[in-house]
């Protein structure tokens, strides 16, 4: 994996939605760093069905559905212990959460990944944009833009 790539992809999403530096900036660059690497796949393409999410997007639909052995690369194929890897993906998930505050800390995830016996939470929705560059959150709401209503102004010469 390139990386260039891999810088790019981490430091665009964080940084040009908002333009704000957080604590938990390194929380969710280490998510896509995991996601990228267990999934052998570029954040900066889309997957699915109709090849329409980003990376993160992908992970936690497959994750939601109870597919999340479909998300990884294949050479990672861990039969005799799926639960390790589903773990993994999970963590990964927990660390790109929209809201900052909702991220695991640097030492949670450590917790996590090195007991192997601890609770995980449910990954919420995490921050992604569909092929648009927009939230997919709220790629489904409608905007109405018209141009019917335009002001009529009268043209005088200088």
């Amino acid at each position: 994996m390139e990386i260039e790539s891999i810088k790019e992809s981490v430091l665009s999403i964080v940084h040009v939605k908002k333009g704000t530096y957080s604590m938990k900036y390194d929380v969710y660059s280490l998510g896509v760093l995991l996601l990228q690497i267990i999934s052998r796949k570029k954040s900066t393409r889309f997957y699915g069905p109709s090849e329409s999410l980003c990376l993160l997007h992908y992970g936690y639909q497959t994750w939601k559905v109870g597919k999340g052995v479909e998300f990884f690369d294949p050479s990672l194929d861990d039969s005799s212990s799926p639960y390790k890897l589903i773990k993994f993906l999970q963590v990964a998930l927990l660390c790109v959460h929209e809201n900052a505050e909702d991220r695991s800390t640097m030492l949670e995830i450590y917790s996590m990944l090195r007991d192997e016996n601890k609770n995980i939470a449910n990954p919420k929705t995490p921050a992604f944009t569909d092929k648009s560059g927009r939230n997919v959150e709220h790629a489904s709401q409608q905007v109405s833009c018209s141009a019917n209503y335009l002001p009529i102004t009268d043209i005088i010469p200088r």
